[in-house]
């Protein structure tokens, strides 16, 4: 389904710009407000009640805090409304079944699950509209008072599968008065050409081993393969989601929209810390700024930036989606960033190299973790991992996709950044080819291949 909504997106696109460009400045909003909700109603039509309600009950929560300033209790039950709503619209869609499943596991009791589908983006934007009620609460922005311009911002289609998380105060000052430019369309192209590569051409081919391996057994698979497995999904769920996050910032520039990018060659880090300082930069910039300071961020003792810590990164796992491996994963990162607080960072900064490499295992490691849901399994995947078992099979892998690991090699640091800004204009004839090049191989994939993931799609 989502598959065919991100399709969908790529054939509905220039027909909705066309209606877009030519709508009258003042009706804007509106049509990209009804093309936005035409969009997520082809993706998950039986939802549409459920994005609208969302608008709506933020939209009055937030006037209601604007217009009840002088009394804090009517301010706190309005934002009270909106954060119940939004978090038990999300705790019940994405976690009812996994709540289901573990009381049933502690009382021995059989509860049959419900039959519930995700909905389309909800982990992003009921964290985009609660942010923004807060937002409201804490006087960082006026309320929005126009439900069209409100709405836009809450389904803006480009963002609203899976991110990146745009919060109201990123865009209201352009979602009241935006600029459109010609080198503005121009530089979108440019970028969600490079990210629509980057997911079509790079993580889904390279996401086919990881899809292969990880139908093998585990028991037998040898040690290397084990590896270039866990390799391959590592570079494949950063081109799948930096990609996608790409295209979606590229789509907001053609629309008059700045993004805020989410991504900054995160595998070229030295530390667990600065890794999360250049992965899903909106995601870390959210739970920082509404979970961690209120609890009191790096202003306490200690052992409280460790409490804090933890809660953070318990429910940053548990966001991932409604499974104990995706808890365990954020665990893992929490225990090296109380290392790092404590004691290691400034020796891994002192040495480059060690520091990346430790960084880089560390990471393949904790995409085990998150990309593997059945514990049993995973300890035997981790088995094969730091066994030392022989093996050649990996040698026919290695052939089939060494030309993907070493351009997924390549791009995932700023090499190719580098150049563009050495070589300038001069090099600008180059550069359009290549994206032409590359928009061409990505329509061509698009259209035959049967194997698209969309890996980050239900978090």
């Amino acid at each position: 389904m989502v598959f065919s909504s991100i399709l969908f997106l790529f054939r509905f696109f220039p027909i909705a710009m066309l209606v877009y460009y030519i709508a009258p400045r003042r009706y804007k909003n509106l049509v990209l407000l009804v093309e936005s909700l035409v969009f997520y109603s082809w993706g998950e039509v039986r939802y549409f009640p459920i994005m609208i309600a969302s608008i709506l009950v933020d939209f009055i929560a937030s006037n209601g805090i604007e217009k009840h300033r002088q009394s804090k209790g009517a301010c706190r039950a309005f934002l009270t409304l909106s954060v119940v709503f939004n978090l038990g619209m999300l705790g019940f869609f994405k976690y009812t079944n996994f709540l289901l499943l573990n009381l049933g596991a502690v009382t021995g009791l059989s509860f049959p699950p419900l039959s519930l589908t995700l909905p389309l983006g909800i982990s992003f934007y009921t964290f985009q509209t609660m942010s923004y009620t807060i937002d409201v609460y804490r006087g960082k922005v006026p309320a929005e008072r126009n439900i069209v311009d409100f709405g836009a911002f809450v389904v803006l289609f480009p963002q609203l599968i899976a991110g990146p998380i745009v919060r109201y105060t990123d865009v209201n000052r352009e979602l009241k008065s935006r600029v459109i430019t010609l080198d503005g369309v121009q530089e979108g192209i440019d970028i969600f050409i490079r990210g629509l590569g980057r997911k079509v051409l790079i993580a889904n081919n390279i996401g086919a081993l990881w899809t292969e391996v990880s139908a093998m057994n585990f028991e037998v698979i040898s040690t290397p393969l084990a590896w270039l497995g866990i390799l391959a999904y590592t570079f494949q769920i950063y081109f799948d989601f930096s990609g996608y996050s790409q295209m979606a910032i590229g789509l907001g520039r053609m629309l008059g929209f700045r993004f805020p990018r989410n991504f900054d060659d995160p595998y070229i880090a030295k530390s667990v810390t600065e890794f999360w300082r250049r992965w899903h930069m909106t995601l870390g910039s959210w739970f920082r700024e509404y979970l961690y300071i209120p609890l009191g961020g790096n202003r306490c003792s200690f052992p409280r930036q460790v409490f804090n810590l933890f809660v953070v990164w318990a429910a940053t796992g548990l966001w991932h989606g409604a499974s104990w491996n995706f808890v365990l994963w954020g665990l893992y990162f929490f225990v090296f960033l109380v290392l790092e607080k404590a004691f290691l960072r400034p020796r891994l900064e002192k040495t480059r190299v060690l520091g990346h490499l430790y960084l880089l295992f560390l990471v393949v490691v904790s995409w085990a973790i998150f990309a593997i849901t059945d514990f049993a399994a995973l300890g035997r995947f981790l088995a094969a991992m730091f066994s030392f078992r022989p093996g050649t099979e990996w040698l026919y892998y290695l052939r089939n996709y060494g030309v993907t690991f070493l351009l997924a090699g390549f791009l995932s640091t700023p090499l190719l950044a580098k150049w563009e800004a050495r070589w300038g204009e001069r090099g600008g004839m180059a550069k359009n080819l290549a994206l032409g090049v590359v928009l061409i191989a990505s329509i061509a994939y698009l259209e035959d291949a049967t194997y698209n993931p969309f890996l980050y799609f239900r978090f």
